[in-house]
């Protein structure tokens, strides 16, 4: 329904372009929503691929299914490959003395003592 949109919208831009008081976004138009339908188009192959993707899917084992929804981290790592390459949160990075790098760390503090202020507030 929208391609369909789509071309009279564009036949209609490329009749006012024509027309005595047309202009070149008349014409760009005109050459822009036949782009607009063929993009609906393909989302549209896009949306049956992801759907015969998930009936494909159905039969995995239960346990697979289960570990994902339970939001435990030991059962989702079982869960087939997939779904998810890494993990939603990086690991935290490994303290900076102050040694290494004195900016970093004195930063490093600053942000710990907001955080302390914070959950006191809390």
């Amino acid at each position: 329904m929208a391609t369909i949109a789509t071309g009279f919208l564009a036949v209609w831009q490329w009749d006012r372009a024509h027309e005595a008081g047309g202009s070149f976004q008349n014409l760009g138009y005109a050459l822009q929503w036949p782009l607009f339908g063929v993009f609906t188009i393909f989302l549209w192959i896009r949306l049956m691929r992801m759907e015969g993707n998930r009936h494909l899917g159905e039969g995995e084992p239960e346990t697979a299914a289960a570990a994902t929804h339970e939001g435990s981290v030991g059962d989702a790592e079982t869960a087939p490959a997939t779904r998810r390459k890494r993990p939603l949160v990086p690991p935290p990075a490994a303290p900076v003395d102050a040694e290494e790098d004195p900016e970093l760390a004195a930063y490093n503090q600053y942000l710990a003592a907001l955080n302390e202020t914070d959950r006191r507030a809390s």
